[in-house]
C-alpha cells in the first residue's frame, strides 16, 4: 500500500467517524425532541406547575421544583466558579507565575477535568457526613462549583494564551501595572472566556451524579439553602424508572426542556463570542 492510498484510507476513516458521531448526536436530539416535545406541547404547564403530594406515584402536577432547583444550584455555582477560574487563569500567565508552575497546575486541572462527576459528589458527601450535616441546595452548589472549576479554568487559560502578545507589550509600554495588563488581556480574550463560562454552565446543568449525592432528590419546591432540592437530570433519572406511564412521559418532557436549554446556551455562547470579538485585536467591527 503506497502512501497516497494510506492517506485516502485514513481520510475516509476520519470522515466516517465524524459522520457517525454527528449521526448519533442528531438521533439522540431528534428522539428527545420528538417524544419529549410531543408531551411538552400537549401539556406545557408541567414545566411551571409544582408537583403534587404524590407526584412520583400519580404524576400529579409538574416539575417546576426541578427547574428551579437547576437554576438555584447551577446559577450560583457558575458565578463562584467563573470568578475563581478567571482569577486562576490570570495568575497562571507568565506575568505572575513561572512556566514550570503553570504547567504543573495545568496538568492538575486536566486530571480534574477528566475525573468523573460522581467522584466530586462522593467527595462532598464525605464532607457532609464528617461535619454531621445533611444534603441540601448549598452543598449541591459547592459540588457543582468544584466540578465546573477545572472546565472554566482550562478554557480561560487557553483563551488568555491565545491573546496577541501585542496587548501585553502595548499596555506595559504605556506604563500599566500587571493587574491592568491582565485585565486588558482578559478583554482581548473575552470571546473564549465567555465560551468557557457558558460551557461550564451547560456541563453543570446537565450533570446528575454530582447533585444526586449532595442536594438529594426532593420532590418538594426548594425551601432554602439548607433544604433538599433536585435538578432536571436527577428528576429525569427518577422518572424514567417509574412504573407510571404518565410519570415516564414527564421524563421525556423534562429531557426536552433540558436539551433545549443546553442547545440555547451553545447558541448564546456563539452569539456573545461574536458580539465581543469586536473588542479583541483583529476582531470584527460593526
Amino acid at each position: 500500500m503506497d502512501r497516497y492510498t494510506e492517506q485516502r484510507l485514513f481520510s475516509a476513516l476520519a470522515r466516517g467517524a465524524a459522520a457517525l458521531v454527528v449521526a448519533v448526536m442528531i438521533l439522540v436530539v431528534a428522539v428527545t425532541i420528538f417524544r419529549g416535545g410531543r408531551v411538552f406541547l400537549t401539556d406545557p404547564a408541567i414545566a411551571i406547575t409544582p408537583p403534587g403530594s404524590r407526584y412520583m406515584l400519580e404524576g400529579d402536577g409538574g416539575f417546576l421544583h426541578a427547574v428551579l432547583g437547576s437554576i438555584f444550584i447551577v446559577g450560583p455555582a457558575t458565578v463562584v466558579s467563573a470568578v475563581l477560574a478567571v482569577s486562576t487563569a490570570m495568575y497562571l500567565q507568565s506575568d505572575y507565575s513561572s512556566e514550570r508552575f503553570s504547567d504543573a497546575v495545568n496538568m492538575f486541572l486536566n486530571v480534574l477535568w477528566g475525573t468523573p462527576p460522581i467522584v466530586y459528589g462522593v467527595f462532598v458527601l464525605t464532607v457532609i457526613i464528617a461535619i454531621g450535616a445533611r444534603t441540601s441546595l448549598f452543598f449541591g452548589i459547592v459540588a457543582i462549583a468544584i466540578f465546573q472549576y477545572p472546565i472554566m479554568t482550562r478554557y480561560t487559560d487557553e483563551a488568555l494564551r491565545s491573546a496577541p502578545d501585542a496587548v501585553r507589550e502595548t499596555t506595559y509600554g504605556l506604563g500599566a501595572t500587571r493587574f491592568e495588563t491582565a485585565v486588558m488581556t482578559v478583554r482581548a480574550a473575552l470571546p473564549g472566556v465567555i465560551a468557557g463560562i457558558i460551557m461550564g454552565f451547560a456541563r453543570g446543568i446537565g450533570d446528575a451524579a454530582t447533585v444526586l449525592f449532595t442536594a438529594g432528590r426532593s420532590t418538594n419546591m426548594p425551601g432554602g439553602p439548607f433544604q433538599g432540592a433536585t435538578t432536571l437530570p436527577v428528576l429525569i433519572f427518577d422518572q424514567a424508572m417509574s412504573f407510571n406511564a404518565e410519570v415516564r412521559s414527564h421524563a421525556y418532557a423534562a429531557s426536552f426542556v433540558l436539551i433545549v436549554a443546553v442547545l440555547s446556551l451553545i447558541i448564546v455562547s456563539k452569539l456573545l463570542a461574536g458580539r465581543y470579538a469586536r473588542y479583541a485585536p483583529g476582531g470584527r467591527h460593526s
